[in-house]
């Protein structure tokens, strides 16, 4: 084994390893003497150590890269069978951040996410999730006793699962349909993710911690949980939500870090409108739901990074 090992070494040491620059070595012999110290086999070329070694190497590097580049549309029975597998403990063991149909229309939107992006961008919305359903907990006893907090103690259902993310889906089935846009549609998939937990952690911090709430509109003080009521804590928790989810994007390569500025600013542009929305309409007519409005929201925030990104 220590032979092999040593071969395998001798085939691949060339200079130009620490550069990075591999040249294929001309074909060399070497001798080898039996582990019964028998007959010599003098003259065995290396092209054998040679091939496993530039299969070793390949191997490596398809695997690094596989790491940081989202797959193509044929892992689609990949992402299924992923997805399956990663949500199964979630049915058996139970859990309290979605409801039994929420569990179902994640594992669709999940099984899309990582067949269009990657574990990448699966993950950043699992991310999202997660962080979603601690933060929507922050107090939530107060919260309930002032009828301010999220129905079903927080859970999600297939209404918030799209409501949330259906702006994030079809940024990422578009790279599939439009490759040659893949940075740009990803910008917009990361924005819309990163728009929703902004707005999910402005909600829920400004409704526990928010000492002054005022309505967006006519900036006059209003209680906490108002439609339309904006306050400083919010605001404050909103840009920390956004980062969250551009910092992660930026680590696992969905993003540059110059997208980093672009998907905070349109963040909080978009929550904005979201509340002026709120104020202004959101009552009056019965289609904005909250699920509707998040849409419009998530719509509206990837649709602001992917200009900006355009522009600079």
């Amino acid at each position: 084994m220590i032979r092999a090992f040593a071969i395998l070494a001798l085939a691949w040491w060339p200079s130009e390893a620490f550069t990075g620059n591999l040249r294929k070595p001309s074909p060399r012999t070497v001798s080898v003497r039996s582990r019964g110290g028998g007959a010599k086999l003098a003259g065995v070329p290396l092209v054998t150590e040679l091939g496993a070694a530039t299969a070793l190497q390949t191997a490596v590097s398809t695997v690094t890269q596989g790491l940081v580049t989202p797959p193509a549309a044929s892992t689609w029975p990949i992402a299924l069978a992923v997805n399956t597998l990663l949500f199964a403990p979630v049915v058996l063991k139970g859990q309290s951040m979605l409801t039994g149909a929420g569990v179902i229309n994640a594992w669709i939107l999940g099984t899309v996410l990582w067949a269009s992006t990657g574990w990448q961008g699966w993950g950043l919305c699992v991310l999202y999730l997660l962080a979603g359903s601690k933060v929507t907990k922050v107090k939530m006893k107060e919260k309930t006793e002032l009828g301010i907090s999220e129905g079903r103690g927080g859970r999600r259902g297939p209404e918030n699962v799209w409501g949330s993310a259906a702006t994030g889906a079809l940024c990422a089935l578009a790279c599939l349909v439009w490759p040659s846009q893949r940075s740009l549609l990803t910008v917009g998939y990361v924005a819309s993710i990163s728009t929703k937990l902004a707005d999910t952690f402005q909600s829920e911090i400004g409704k526990a911690f928010g000492k002054r709430c005022f309505l967006i509109t006519t900036l006059k003080p209003v209680p906490r949980g108002t439609e339309g009521a904006v306050s400083l804590e919010g605001y404050i928790a909103g840009v920390g939500g956004s980062l969250i989810i551009a910092a992660y994007a930026v680590l696992v390569k969905l993003a540059e870090w110059k997208s980093i500025p672009i998907v905070v600013v349109a963040a909080l542009f978009a929550t904005t409108a979201e509340s002026l929305i709120g104020a202004t309409a959101q009552g009056r007519f019965k289609l904005l739901t909250n699920e509707v409005v998040n849409f419009i929201l998530t719509v509206i925030g990837a649709a602001l990074a992917v200009g900006l990104t355009c522009l600079f």
